[in-house]
């Protein structure tokens, strides 16, 4: 089972540190949406170690009000 090696916080302090285990990315996005409290603008970086990490940014639908996460500073090819 991959381990995600994850950080949470805004640019500049990250709030949170930690690993999920997880058989998928998309579990693991969601075990850290509902172990950690995250706010509007989070930034989340996660990977698996190796790699670089993928950068996140945290929304909040008007609808559900569930959290959900937007790729953020992607490069154009």
């Amino acid at each position: 089972m991959p381990r995600f090696e994850f950080a949470v916080g805004n640019p500049s302090t990250f709030r949170e540190v930690g690993v999920v285990q997880s058989e998928s990315f998309d579990d693991a996005l969601e075990a850290i949406t509902e172990q950690i409290t995250v706010r509007d603008g989070d930034t989340l970086e996660i990977g698996v170690r190796g790699f670089p990490p993928a950068r996140y940014q945290c929304v909040w639908p008007k609808l559900n009000g569930v959290p959900s996460w937007r790729p953020t500073g992607l490069r154009a090819a």
